[in-house]
């Protein structure tokens, strides 16, 4: 599902569900090391979502790798790769791309179904909130709070490696697109240089199906240095 709104040079697996080698031998020592405290729900999420990650490493020709979490949880790719992992109820999925290819990669799954109460307030700008509610007159049966929080995850995932600093859901603005299934996120503050270039606004694409909201930005490496 999600490889739909990704370009060709990403390559990704993804299942809709924990896999059945979720035992400990699915993960490398350092790998296990790291969840060893963590209840068994997690455990089994962390593992699938690697065991996707590996699956699509393979499909760059690249062998199996522990993938243990960095600074902030985020994943250590190997040397060459940039890569993202999301997992919400029901589905796991990872995208890897050759870093030659790309500069930065997002994505992010969440169930089609509003946000707890409470969690647009902290999530969405005023500008925000108000095209929401257009978009939910308009197109009903998609829950846009939640396609917004997906798409600001997508951002913050292709920001942080770019930057190493946090970035608050209020710092990037959304428009998104119903018919195109595309989004673009402007940046509130600087955004991260890129081939000497500064960056304020990142692009993507989300898409609505089987129960999930999906977003994806794929930042290309040629466009960088345009």
């Amino acid at each position: 599902m999600i490889e739909e709104i990704l370009p060709a040079q990403v390559a990704c697996a993804s299942s809709f569900g924990d896999l059945a080698e979720t035992a400990e031998e699915g993960l490398f020592p350092a790998e296990a090391a790291a969840i060893a405290k963590a209840v068994a729900k997690r455990r089994e999420e962390f593992t699938t979502v690697r065991l996707c990650a590996r699956r699509a490493l393979g499909e760059l020709g690249l062998p199996p790798v522990p993938l243990v979490p960095g600074k902030r949880g985020a994943t250590v790719w190997p040397q060459g790769v940039v890569g993202t992992m999301t997992h919400c109820a029901g589905f796991r999925a990872a995208a890897v791309a050759r870093a030659a290819d790309l500069t930065s990669l997002g994505i992010d799954a969440e169930p089609n179904l509003p946000l707890p109460e409470g969690v647009l307030e902290v999530v969405a700008r005023p500008a925000e909130t108000a095209r929401l509610a257009e978009l939910a007159r308009s197109h009903p049966a998609v829950s846009w709070d939640r396609l917004l929080f997906s798409a600001k995850e997508s951002v913050f995932k292709t920001w942080y490696p770019l930057t190493g600093l946090e970035l608050d859901f209020e710092e990037a603005e959304l428009d998104i697109d119903p018919e195109a299934g595309t989004f673009r996120a402007r940046l509130q503050v600087p955004g991260p240089l890129v081939a000497g270039e500064r960056l304020d606004v990142f692009e993507g694409k989300w898409l609505a199906r089987r129960g999930f909201v999906v977003t994806a930005i794929a930042l290309e490496a040629a466009a960088s240095e345009s």
